[in-house]
């Protein structure tokens, strides 16, 4: 069977498996995924890992696409993905709704979960937030940071320890089990990044590259985007 090489920013991990058995059944194509942080994703791409399509932040894709990593005019936007605040399953709700009650939830919080601060577009955005409100020094034997946010959602639900907080895509939060999404970050906050799908320039697979790319944003998949947290 042809493998299908795809690197993609943790965010697409929903979609991309809510999708891909109808895909390899209809194209008898087995995708060989990789989801991870978006800098990870592109660093990995520039070593020369197997790569037929990527789905990154639409910024990295146009980086690449003039780089000459990418195909041009084969980039296809799958949606925006917001940041958001996650408790584990059965826990309290806080108020996070403006930056203050936020930072008083932060302040409250035993744990902070979240992506790389340095490669993660969310992680990145955490730590902007966590210096914005005056907080970066005050919490930092708190903050528990991992390689992606997915890794971060699925440590902060496997852990017994309570009053945890995880910040992170809000696609990662609803695709993890054990944890629950409370809400996007507040409006003054706000991370709203645009994901794109494009078919790398040494794709072994450009055709079949090309059709899951089209299956990922066609308008039937819409309602999946739609639940798998994209807008």
């Amino acid at each position: 069977m042809t493998i299908l090489h795809l690197l993609s920013g943790g965010a697409a991990q929903g979609l991309v498996t809510q999708l891909e058995e109808r895909f390899e059944t209809q194209h008898h194509v087995s995708i060989d995924a990789c989801f991870g942080s978006v800098g990870m994703m592109r660093d990995n791409l520039l070593a020369g890992t197997p790569c037929d399509v990527l789905i990154l932040t639409e910024a990295l894709i146009a980086q690449l696409m003039a780089s000459g990593e990418v195909v041009p005019g084969s980039a296809q936007t799958l949606g925006v993905v917001k940041t958001g605040i996650a408790v584990k399953n059965g826990e309290d709700v806080p108020d996070v709704d403006s930056p203050a009650a936020l930072k008083t939830a932060l302040r409250a919080a035993r744990g902070i979960y979240f992506p790389d601060p340095v490669k993660a577009t969310a992680g990145i955005h955490v730590m902007n937030v966590l210096r914005q409100l005056g907080l970066d020094t005050e919490l930092a034997d708190r903050l528990r940071v991992f390689p992606n946010g997915a890794t971060a959602m699925r440590a902060m639900a496997d852990t017994n320890e309570p009053g945890l907080l995880g910040c992170t895509q809000i696609t990662e939060i609803i695709y993890t089990p054990g944890v629950m999404l409370v809400a996007p970050l507040p409006k003054a906050l706000e991370l709203a990044t645009t994901y794109t799908a494009a078919v790398c320039a040494k794709a072994m697979q450009p055709q079949a590259a090309r059709d899951l790319i089209s299956l990922l944003a066609s308008p039937e998949a819409a309602s999946a985007r739609h639940l798998c947290g994209f807008e």
